[in-house]
């Protein structure tokens, strides 16, 4: 993999040799490229001809006025003055022209404004707006904003059915398209705004990558939806109003009245489910600004956000701090922290991993685990609560919760933040949380004394897998595995009733490979849920849950069956315990001998994608425990 290479030093003035120079490799390059290199050396020396080497100084002198530098008289324009500055460059300031850049301009530093936006779903269908107002606070700061647009894919839209394959690898095309549009154009900064669950790890993948000063405005939480009855809804209220419906638990009326009315406008799903855990844990580690991940999406104050995030970027700018400096150790200890004790999504223990990976940061779920024993679950939020981001807004919004935390010494303040200022620095002023404690709970009276997601291990899943155990439903659970090759025939042997109390619902071929992209399991437990079966039930599988799931659920099941895992090997009627206290997953009455007769006799299907995207994916992505990164 390239790294983008870190811009000349800022007292140097601009030449060919710092022009020409490439991302270092971490990898020898191929022999072509090494002597097109060495040519290339060779050309910028003059080859020996004093005549030629004073034609290339010429050419890439500078072509117009004084670049804008920080107090210390540093240019800030690092990167794009590449393209901006030298004669010989020409054709490309032509076409910066004809974009409707003036001379001034030219000699601003770019910002690449990077947005998720797309009609097709609440959590980003704003987002052009957004980046409409970020591009407005970029310009007054005296610098140039570009925008520049990447994809989505929405997992409530596509829940359930094949389009989820498509959702994990969303995430890695993200931070691709991210990392080839600020590579490709020499921008001097970036700003991300995203709206849905992958969105936001696919920024901060991306920012690490290229480490440039960058920061993250995320699109907002979606407000409480309200049905006809005046019950407070969300996305997984419309849901688990099919499992209540085929329960017989509401009539069809109920039930249309419900998704009718569970998503009323812009934003992303309402509880901790995958986006705002994701928001939540970014603006902790130091990536966005205070208060980004529980502003509403259609608040004053995230509009208010978006213009300021233009003088933020350019104090990043002058002071040169970019994501490296600030994705610490000790920052992802700090939002692994702040999952724990709001109860986020397990998609959180994947996505941190990867951002980490890109960072150079080890982690592994065994800090997951680690943090989990030593903190304790805090947050009534749905799904497992009552109430949803909206509310944390009006209690004092994140940065209240993160001084909760501090002051009783659970996370760190040292950790530098995109406002050049520490965690703590940015939480000085801050008000306490107003609510008396009915949402974040005091840590003498917890939910839970520990964190809700479990990291087990047992025979079978030998390489870790993650559960989201939040108390309610009990800590161990022992019953007879009910064993489904894919997420339609469980949703089938629901409809028939094949599941009733005690079972442990096996749900396979799900994992990066098998599924492929591990796709979510939402439908599923929110069926059982609505169903009346949540307490009776455990559901194991190599896919993922959706962080609106709640339950007795273990995803995350490595190695997955694709690749022969032991859960490949479950047979119905097998006895199964999970023990979230000893933290293992066990088959009850079946010998090493057995699984060993039973791995000689499997084969491995075919993959399901044989060629394009999801093909690429199967090939290149890493299992579950390793962030199912794809660049490794």
């Amino acid at each position: 993999m390239f790294r983008l290479r870190p811009a000349p030093p800022a007292s140097a003035a601009l030449s060919p040799k710092h022009l020409h120079q490439r991302p270092t490799p971490r990898t020898d390059r191929s022999p072509q490229l090494k002597d097109r290199k060495m040519l290339s050396k060779t050309m910028r020396s003059g080859a020996g001809s004093p005549v030629r080497k004073t034609l290339l100084q010429r050419a890439f002198a500078t072509s117009g006025g004084d670049s804008p530098k920080a107090s210390d008289g540093v240019r800030i324009n690092r990167y794009s003055a590449t393209v901006t500055q030298p004669k010989a460059r020409g054709a490309s300031q032509a076409m910066l022209y004809a974009t409707g850049m003036t001379e001034e301009d030219m000699d601003k530093p770019q910002v690449g404004i990077a947005s998720m936006w797309w009609e097709g779903n609440p959590c980003n269908m704003h987002l052009l707006d957004l980046a409409g107002e970020v591009k407005k606070g970029v310009n007054a700061a005296g610098l140039v904003g570009l925008r520049f647009n990447t994809i989505g894919v929405s997992d409530g839209i596509s829940m359930g059915t094949d389009g989820m394959s498509y959702s994990l690898q969303s995430r890695d095309l993200i931070a691709d398209s991210i990392e080839t549009v600020m590579g490709g154009q020499w921008y001097d900064a970036n700003i991300c705004i995203p709206g849905c669950d992958k969105n936001m790890p696919g920024c901060v993948i991306a920012m690490a990558r290229v480490n440039r000063p960058s920061l993250m405005v995320y699109g907002g939480t979606i407000r409480a939806g309200c049905s006809s009855k005046g019950e407070t809804l969300d996305v997984v209220s419309a849901f688990q109003a099919y499992g209540e419906y085929i329960a017989g638990r509401i009539t069809e009326e109920e039930r249309h009245d419900i998704i009718r009315h569970a998503c009323p406008g812009a934003g992303a799903c309402g509880g901790m489910y995958t986006a705002n855990t994701m928001a939540t844990a970014i603006e902790t580690l130091g990536l966005s600004l205070p208060f980004s991940s529980s502003y509403p999406a259609d608040s004053p104050e995230k509009q208010g956000e978006c213009l300021q995030a233009g003088e933020a970027i350019k104090v990043l700018l002058e002071k040169d701090i970019k994501p490296l400096d600030i994705l610490s150790r000790e920052a992802f200890e700090n939002a692994i922290t702040v999952t724990m004790a709001l109860g986020g999504s397990t998609n959180a223990v994947l996505h941190l991993i990867a951002i980490a990976r890109a960072a150079n940061i080890p982690l592994s779920i065994n800090d997951f685990e680690n943090i989990s024993e030593r903190v304790p679950f805090l947050a009534d939020l749905k799904p497992s609560g009552k109430f949803v981001m909206e509310d944390i807004h009006r209690v004092g919004g994140t940065p209240a919760v993160l001084k909760y935390l501090m002051n009783q010494g659970y996370i760190n303040g040292d950790c530098l933040t995109v406002t050049g200022k520490t965690l703590a620095e940015n939480l000085e002023k801050v008000a306490d949380l107003s609510d008396n404690h009915e949402i974040i709970h005091p840590v003498d009276r917890p939910l839970k004394s520990s964190g809700h997601l479990r990291i087990l291990r047992g025979d079978l899943a030998p390489e870790g897998s993650v559960a989201k155990i939040t108390g309610k439903e009990g800590l161990v659970f022992t019953g007879t595995a009910k064993v489904y090759d894919c997420e339609e025939d469980m949703m089938a042997g629901l409809e028939n009733g094949e599941i009733t109390k005690g079972s442990v619902v096996i749900i396979r071929y799900e994992g990066p490979k098998g599924g492929p992209g591990m796709p979510e399991m939402l439908a599923p437990t929110s069926a059982i849920m609505g169903a009346g079966l949540g307490k009776d039930v455990a559901m194991l599988t190599d896919g993922r849950f959706s962080g609106g799931s709640h339950g007795f659920i273990i995803g995350h099941i490595t190695p997955e069956a694709q690749v022969g895992g032991p859960i490949a090997l479950v047979k119905n009627g097998d006895k199964i315990t999970v023990d979230a206290e000893k933290n293992r997953i066990d088959l009850v009455d079946v010998s090493a001998e057995e699984l060993a007769e039973r791995k000689k006799e499997w084969v491995a299907p075919p993959l399901k994608a044989t060629r394009g995207t999801l093909y690429k994916f199967i090939k290149n992505v890493k299992s579950a425990s390793e962030g199912c990164v794809t660049d490794e």
